[in-house]
């Protein structure tokens, strides 16, 4: 009896990240190397460690913000766009019935992108405007997922957030150029963002096979790159720099 009850809980878990079908190619027939079926179990697994690791991903750039008390460095207009795509995704996967390994991370990476925006409105402009935007922005978001918007234009929202994003991308990386340094900007996050937005395109299309879906991570994991090539740019000029300065006082 408690065998039986055990193989119970053990299947409805499987169940969980497998189809039946799959379930029954590595425990029935004990067929472990069906291509099809580990195709699917890798990408649930990734994606839900994708969702875990969404957890804390912009939480880096969260507590730089806030123990500097400065944003100075951070594009609003960036964290803007980058707000909007994300919003744009949830609310899409949610209405199109998308399993949530699939998009639970965007979630999760919306709660903290609002965060963020709110913090560089406080800190950049004024606390009163912060409050405004969190709440005009909470009156939106109910009005995307409340079932008050038509799908159709969920979908033109998504299809608009791959450019919209990615522009948000460019736009923080030329604020980078010009200021000469990365500023307040998360280095630990925008790895994190690197890996899980690669991450997410091989589960997009295992998952949800929608081009959109798969264009706007593959155009993310783009603009993620282009912000960490920054990181590691600046880091080696400005320790060339220490070390010049270095010299020049050895000379002296």
């Amino acid at each position: 009896m408690a065998v039986s009850s055990l193989n119970n809980y053990f299947k409805r878990g499987v169940l969980l990240l497998l189809s039946p079908k799959c379930y029954e190619e590595f425990f029935v027939k004990f067929n472990l190397v069906d291509v099809p079926c580990l195709k699917a179990a890798v990408s649930k697994v990734l994606g839900l460690l994708i969702v875990a690791g969404a957890l804390m991903v912009k939480v880096p750039q969260i507590v730089k913000i806030w123990n500097n008390q400065s944003a100075a460095g951070l594009s609003f207009v960036s964290v803007l766009l980058d707000l909007y795509a994300v919003t744009a995704g949830v609310a899409y996967s949610y209405a199109r019935g998308f399993t949530f390994s699939a998009w639970g991370d965007a979630l999760f990476l919306l709660i903290q992108t609002v965060l963020i925006a709110v913090l560089v409105l406080h800190y950049n402009r004024s606390s009163s405007t912060a409050s405004a935007f969190l709440i005009c922005f909470l009156a939106i978001l109910y009005a995307l997922v409340g079932g008050m918007t038509p799908v159709d234009y969920l979908w033109s929202m998504q299809a608009t957030s791959v450019p919209i994003m990615f522009l948000g991308k460019m736009i923080q990386a030329f604020t980078n150029y010009k200021n000469g340094s990365t500023g307040q900007l998360s280095s630990m996050t925008c790895f994190m963002l690197l890996f899980g937005s690669a991450a997410r395109i091989f589960t997009s299309i295992q998952e949800t096979g929608d081009n959109v879906i798969i264009i706007t991570y593959s155009l993310a994991t783009l603009g993620n790159a282009v912000l960490v090539s920054q990181f590691i740019y600046y880091y080696f000029t400005d320790k060339k720099k220490k070390t010049s300065k270095k010299t020049d006082k050895k000379k002296r």
